[in-house]
């Protein structure tokens, strides 16, 4: 299982971003910041946590950030419009 190291430690980073500054965020959800140069905050259900897809995306935050993310929440480097489409496929649209 080594995706589980990885959750766990995305789980505290959520966990500070809920702490800090992401107190908007409604029970259920998390916050991220995507994009490559200007970063969009997007609010997602944690059931994502558990999607394969979604966790290639958290390795890749893992690769790129470790675990110190700049802007204090989650940081997915990734284009916007792909992880719209990710999302958009995650949410059965």
């Amino acid at each position: 299982m080594a995706l589980l190291p990885g959750i766990m430690h995305a789980k505290k980073i959520v966990c500070k971003s809920v702490n800090g500054l992401a107190k908007s965020v409604p029970k259920g959800y998390f916050a991220v910041y995507v994009g490559e140069d200007q970063k969009k905050r997007f609010v997602l259900p944690i059931s994502y946590l558990n999607e394969p897809s979604f966790q290639q995306l958290l390795i890749k935050a893992e690769e790129e950030f470790g675990f110190d993310h700049p802007m204090g929440g989650l940081t997915i480097p990734c284009r916007e419009d792909i992880f719209i489409n990710l999302t958009s496929r995650l949410n059965g649209f």
